[in-house]
C-alpha cells in the first residue's frame, strides 16, 4: 500500500465509500419493494371483502376499525409514495453506479500504469 500514490489511495477510499452507499441504496430499495408488494396484496385481499365488513388498520401500536374505503385509500397512498421513493433510489443508484465505474476505471488505469514492464 506504501507504493500506491496518495491520490490513488484517496480514490480507493472513495470507491469503498461509494460501494457502501450503493449497498445502502439497494437495501432500502429492496425494503420498499417488499412493502409495496405487501400493500398491493392487502389491496387485492380487500377486493374480496364486503363493503360493510369490519376492516381494521394498524395505526402505530393500535388496531383501529376503519371503513374499507379509508383503508384502501390509505394503502393506495402508501403504495404511491413508496413507488416514488423507489424511483428516486433507482436514479441515485444509477448515478452512483456510473460514478463508481468511472472512478474504478481511473484507479485501475493508475495502478496498471505504475506496474513495472512485464509484471501482470
Amino acid at each position: 500500500m506504501d507504493s500506491i500514490p496518495p491520490k490513488v489511495q484517496n480514490q480507493l477510499a472513495m470507491l469503498q465509500q461509494m460501494q457502501q452507499q450503493l449497498q445502502t441504496i439497494v437495501s432500502q430499495k429492496a425494503q420498499y419493494e417488499m412493502t409495496v408488494r405487501e400493500a398491493k396484496r392487502a389491496v387485492e385481499d380487500l377486493g374480496d371483502v364486503a363493503e360493510d365488513a369490519n376492516v381494521y388498520m394498524s395505526v402505530g401500536t393500535v388496531m383501529m376499525q376503519q371503513s374499507k374505503e379509508k383503508v384502501l385509500a390509505s394503502l393506495n397512498e402508501k403504495i404511491e409514495n413508496l413507488e416514488l421513493r423507489i424511483k428516486s433510489l433507482e436514479k441515485q443508484e444509477k448515478t452512483l453506479q456510473g460514478r463508481f465505474e468511472q472512478l474504478s476505471a481511473q484507479v485501475k488505469g493508475a495502478l496498471e500504469g505504475q506496474q513495472p514492464p512485464g509484471a501482470s
